[in-house]
């Protein structure tokens, strides 16, 4: 079930062909291609309880005697896999009887059986020994949690490597581990730390049966680009050869990181606005869509004002080839919200920041945390008086 180098996990596929069949931004004729294509998964793997799902949900359409002779397939084969543990259990090693084990877990997880794969998983921990075998179980779990994006399952499973992690393990298990650990907090909306742990495994990525290298590349630009500073964004970004010998094979991409970084605004707009398609058909970033809209432009628009003490409304929206009433309403939106650090001057059409000083709003909070500090500790002198 684990991706060689360059393939992706079979399941994970047939999700996002999923994802996008009920997305309604995709065309109908791509849809078409789409069912025929989760059909054809689907048949392959008999994966029954999937086929029954989506015939309810009118995504296929039900045919009664595939069903069935589904059905008895996956009865045979569980008979084959019983057959075998009980041949291992009496005439072989402990090792055998786990691969036999594993291999039932692997035959669930094939045919899309969440609830019995997830029970013979912990079936074949329990036959287990070696740190890095049952780090793999972990990992099987994982990309089932990917599957169903059953976030519970995902974050008490990462909870486990990292366990397993301080009885032992290898450096290739810990730097795969990184990756669905950020994969995690990027679809939980953890951009920042995200970014930190897919920065890290640029150069050690093996981690194919979640997705290609190319999209590692694409979510590591992406949750970057709104959790760095310029000066890191330079460093570990915008200069990393990793970066540099992918980001032009993916479309708007690097017009979108280095437009950013050399201040080209306009340039950044055209290719931020090439890039929402694929923000939106991507089934990890599709729910956090808006909220990552709103994140860039804060980004951008903070970046432009911080050259200015002041700066008219026409300059900036030339910058960025939009109309003054645009970014007279964008401004408005983030400075009510306050993600900008600015005030419009609608009579002058004029711009003026008024950046925050980090050691006075240090100051205050330390005031205000310390005037809390006292009052309970006068509450607990009366209590003690008592």
């Amino acid at each position: 079930m684990e991706g060689e180098e360059g393939s992706q996990q079979p399941q994970l596929v047939l999700a996002h062909k999923l994802f996008l069949l009920t997305h309604p931004d995709v065309e109908d004729i791509d849809k078409v291609r789409l069912r025929d294509e989760v059909y054809a998964a689907v048949k392959a793997d008999d994966m029954a309880s999937l086929y029954d799902s989506l015939a309810v949900a009118s995504v296929l359409e039900m045919d009664e005697t595939l069903l069935d002779s589904m059905r008895k397939r996956i009865e045979e084969e569980i008979k084959k896999l019983d057959d075998k543990i009980a041949d291992a259990e009496e005439n072989l090693g402990e090792s055998e009887v786990r691969e036999a084990h594993l291999a039932k877990s692997l035959y669930f997880i094939r045919i899309g059986d969440k609830e019995k794969a997830l029970e013979q998983l912990k079936v074949t921990e329990s036959k287990t020994v070696a740190v890095g075998q049952k780090m793999d179980l972990v990992f099987y779990t994982l990309q089932i949690g990917f599957f169903h994006m059953d976030f519970d399952l995902i974050s008490r499973s990462l909870d486990k490597a990292k366990n397993l992690f301080e009885e032992g393990g290898d450096w290739e298990r810990k730097n795969r581990l990184k990756v669905y650990d950020g994969l995690y907090c990027m679809s939980t909306r953890n951009f920042k730390r995200a970014a930190n742990l897919f920065l890290d495994s640029i150069s050690t990525f093996t981690t194919y049966e979640l997705f290609p290298y190319d999209t590692f590349i694409f979510y590591t630009v992406l949750t970057s680009i709104i959790s760095l500073d310029r000066v890191s964004l330079k460093e570990k970004v915008v200069d990393a050869p990793e970066i540099l010998a992918v980001i032009g094979k993916i479309p708007h991409l690097s017009e979108f990181l280095n437009s950013l970084h050399e201040c080209q605004y306009k340039s950044f707009f055209i290719a931020f606005s090439g890039l929402t398609e694929q923000i939106k058909l991507d089934r990890y970033l599709q729910p956090h869509f808006r909220y990552y809209m709103r994140e860039v432009r804060t980004v951008v628009y903070s970046q432009f004002l911080e050259s200015y003490k002041s700066v008219t409304m026409e300059a900036m929206a030339s910058a960025f080839g939009v109309s003054v009433d645009f970014i007279d309403l964008e401004l408005s939106r983030f400075i009510a919200a306050g993600k900008l650090h600015c005030k419009i001057d609608k009579v002058a059409g004029v711009l003026e920041t008024n950046r925050p000083d980090a050691k006075n709003a240090l100051y205050q909070a330390t005031i205000k945390q310390g005037d809390f500090l006292l009052n309970r500790i006068q509450k607990l002198s009366r209590v003690i008086d008592l």
